[in-house]
């Protein structure tokens, strides 16, 4: 924030920029350009066009027991060139899939790097202005996002964090920022964020990667994290000497020692023991109870709210979280009573929707997550529409958190972003193992409706989703599981233990969510929130060892309801019927204005898709019009040959000559006079044949210079006994 700016000399301003090599890559960063008012800013931008801008604006202490920090990713259509929206709108309206997810993961990295009891309105915008249209540039929000906080001036940062892409082949060789095609055929995709000492968060999607070459990964990936924050540094050593920092000053709680210390000594270890072994709104209840009785013994006065509420419930709720980490890294036990490496019950439920194409009930411990599929026409395919090149989804997995699954009551205001980052990931982990679209053209939409939640509803949805799609008879190439890791760290001593499968009691009390979804062969997709400063490499390399016996376990239960996919689809699922067009014929399928494939879908009440690679899709309600349609497609697409039979109807009638077959749409041939197949003289056609007729014809010539047919009625002899 350029405070001292006024009319007649903002155009004097320094502008303060300075480009990188980072990997391959040279990268600019640039600040005092644009955003003049805002707290901190700063572009990034490549040698390809891409440009972000990202701010941070600072704002008044709020109410409230937690960190008003929000976090935008915009994606603007003029950055690629586009005119987007549709006939009636065209300026950007509510933020695409991609931007959420953008969004969601800027603020993930970012968060845990504000002092915990922050309380200052804070925002951070990322606005990608230009675009290639060749790669993705919203990880550099994360980069961004540290970049302008400190900027800001804001002491209390934690920072720099940074993010980065990367991409693998099968042996391990990896790429920086790489491009969507790039992307489109890797064997790993990998997002992490970190700072100069430890990894904070992970997104990710592989083909059954193993566990060497993901620990590869993130060695390779945080080495480029480590110089893009080092990189920040330097640009915050050339920018203060130019423009001095604001004087930032965050708002944050802090808690009555006094009060600390009575909750301490009113608190007994038995009243702490008695939270042990409790289900979740059990604890809860016993925690809220708790509560309530030191606040009594400590004669809490509404009125004043002397001593502060919050100061008491945070108290009591340090104690059971210290006492907790305490029991599970001296005697591994933990607060439900599991064993560190122990997963909850587990059992899977398929069918269970009498009318859909699949469904299956998951279930771990109290967590229940229903899961549906339904199968689509290539009609379905939904369209992508950001600022990018409109693209098709086939698969689509919906993920739905509603209030009743944790015993609340809410309004329903729609999906968040929560939901919609945890519906991607189940995509992720479950894309590698689909069927190619040639082999299977349905369109896949996965939905999974959590119904009671108590902790890794998302790993839950992951299961279920993959149970589901078997009950529906899609031929995945291998079961997927989903598993949600924890872990306790002691920063005095070092000492950790990894948790498998936590509940919402341990994700509440415990230091890491590292969610691991795999096959028997490998990892399909990762995603990784760190609560403490972050991850080494060793408790990485334990976390995916560990996941393996859990996501085992899980699957072995999974098998007990089904082993493999369906043999058959529901028969309530549409038929599908594909064949190969060549490009010569593609004008013959199609017709003149399309006439021929309209006429093909009225006829016999299918629906024909015809993509641009030749692939014809036949969507149909029932096998017998399915394949009544093809056959007829498959007539226009045959060469016609001497010997051919074909059976369809008299389209003309030429009294003296002959009559015009039918033998295929766009395609005719004439039955001569004197082909009709009757020992007599025919004077006129119409005395043999009529217009309509259906009759069987064969072959005896083809004049393909001239496009002559010449046919022959087929007259069936009746043996007389």
């Amino acid at each position: 924030m350029l405070v001292w700016l006024k009319d007649k000399n903002a155009l004097d301003r320094a502008i303060v920029t300075k480009t990188y090599t980072i990997g391959n890559k040279n990268i600019t960063l640039e600040s005092g350009r644009l955003a003049l008012f805002a707290t901190g800013s700063v572009t990034i931008q490549d040698e390809a066009g891409n440009f972000l801008l990202t701010t941070c604006g600072i704002g008044n202490p709020k109410d409230g027991d937690f960190f008003p920090l929000t976090v935008e990713f915009q994606e603007k259509y003029y950055a690629s060139g586009k005119i987007g929206g549709n006939r009636f709108m065209k300026r950007e309206g509510r933020p695409s899939e991609a931007s959420i997810l953008n969004s969601r993961m800027i603020d993930r990295p970012i968060r845990p790097m504000f002092p915990k009891a922050t309380r200052t309105d804070t925002q951070i915008i990322s606005t990608i202005m230009s675009s290639s249209g060749l790669s993705d540039f919203g990880w550099y929000g994360i980069t961004g996002a540290s970049l302008s906080v400190m900027l800001a001036g804001v002491k209390e940062f934690e920072g720099p964090v940074a993010g980065v892409r990367i991409v693998s082949d099968e042996a391990g060789n990896f790429i920086f920022d790489p491009t969507f095609e790039q992307i489109a055929t890797a064997h790993l995709d990998l997002t992490v964020a970190g700072t100069l000492d430890a990894i904070t968060m992970v997104e990710s999607q592989g083909s059954e990667v193993n566990n060497d070459l993901m620990v590869r990964a993130f060695e390779y990936a945080h080495g480029i994290v480590k110089t893009l924050c080092n990189m920040q540094l330097d640009f915050l050593a050339l920018y203060t000497p130019v423009h001095a920092l604001p004087e930032t000053t965050l708002t944050v709680g802090v808690k009555d020692p006094e009060t600390v210390q009575k909750v301490q000594d009113i608190v007994t270890e038995d009243e702490i023991k008695s939270l042990y072994g409790l289900g979740k709104l059990e604890f809860h209840d016993a925690l809220h109870d708790l509560v309530e009785e030191v606040a009594v013994k400590l004669e809490y006065n509404k009125e004043t709210n002397t001593p502060k509420m919050g100061d008491i419930a945070d108290s009591v709720k340090w104690m059971v979280q210290d006492h907790m980490r305490k029991t599970i890294l001296e005697t591994q036990t933990r607060l439900d009573g599991r064993r560190c490496d122990e997963v909850r019950p587990v059992r899977a439920t398929a069918p269970i929707l009498p009318k859909t194409h699949g469904s299956t009930l998951f279930e771990r411990g109290v967590t229940q997550v229903l899961s549906i599929t339904t199968l689509g026409g290539p009609g379905d395919i939904q369209l992508i529409d950001d600022m990018f090149e409109e693209d098709t989804k086939r698969y689509i997995h919906h993920y739905n958190f509603p209030p009743f699954s944790v015993g609340e009551v809410k309004p329903l205001r729609g999906v968040g972003r929560r939901e919609v980052g945890h519906g991607r990931l189940a995509e992720k982990a479950l894309e590698p193992v689909l069927p190619k679209q040639v082999d299977f053209p349905y369109m896949i939409r996965v939905v999974s409706e959590t119904t009671t939640c108590n902790g890794s509803s998302s790993m839950a949805s992951v299961c279920g989703s993959t149970m589901s799609l078997m009950d529906a008879g899609v031929p995945i190439t291998a079961m997927v599981a989903g598993v949600a890791m924890g872990m306790i760290y002691d920063e005095e001593t070092g000492k950790y233990e990894i948790l498998a499968d936590i509940q919402a009691q341990e994700d509440f009390l415990g230091d890491m969510d590292f969610k691991v979804a795999r096959t028997d062969k490998g990892i399909t997709a990762l995603q990784m929130d760190c609560k403490i400063a972050g991850l080494s490499m060793d408790v990485i390399k334990k976390v995916f060892d560990k996941s393996i016996d859990a996501t085992g376990y899980i699957m072995g239960e999974m098998r007990k309801c089904l082993s493999e996919p369906r043999k058959e689809l529901s028969p309530y699922a549409p038929f599908l019927l594909s064949v190969f067009v060549p490009e010569e014929k593609m004008r013959e399928v199609i017709g003149k204005g399309g006439e021929t494939i309209q006429g093909i879908e009225k006829e016999f009440g299918v629906e024909v898709n015809l993509e641009d690679s030749g692939t014809c899709t036949i969507t149909a309600k029932d096998q017998v019009s399915g394949k009544a349609a093809l056959d007829f497609i498959k007539n226009i697409l045959k060469d016609i040959e001497v010997g051919d039979i074909y059976e369809w109807k008299i389209v003309k009638i030429l009294d003296t000559v002959g009559a015009i077959v039918e033998i295929a749409r766009g395609k005719e041939g004439m039955v001569h006079i004197s082909k009709f197949g009757v020992k007599e003289r025919i004077d006129n056609v119409n005395n043999v044949a009529k217009v309509g007729e259906i009759i069987k014809v064969k072959v005896y010539s083809v004049d393909k210079e001239k496009g002559r047919i010449g046919l022959e009625k087929i007259v069936e002899v009746v043996a007389v006994i």
